[in-house]
């Protein structure tokens, strides 16, 4: 292949790079804009973790231990 050649194909796999990876992140912005409006996480209380980080603070979600245990009980 001469230079020019490839000049073009990396001008073409950088355009290609670019366009996927945007298409990637404006899928996971619109998916955490769309779970927000319907209500199924709230983001908010997440980013107020940076001003609220101490070890005294109360935990983001209950976690429920039981379901946990049977969980790695049925992959072993």
């Amino acid at each position: 292949m001469d230079n020019e050649a490839l000049l073009n194909l990396q001008g073409y796999l950088k355009f290609f790079l670019i366009l996927i990876v945007f298409v990637v992140f404006y899928s996971y912005a619109f998916s955490i804009y769309r779970r927000d409006k319907k209500g199924e996480r709230d983001f908010e209380k997440y980013s107020n973790l940076v001003h609220d980080d101490s070890v005294k603070s109360d935990p983001l979600e209950e976690r429920n231990n039981n379901k946990e245990i049977n969980e790695k009980e049925s992959i072993k």
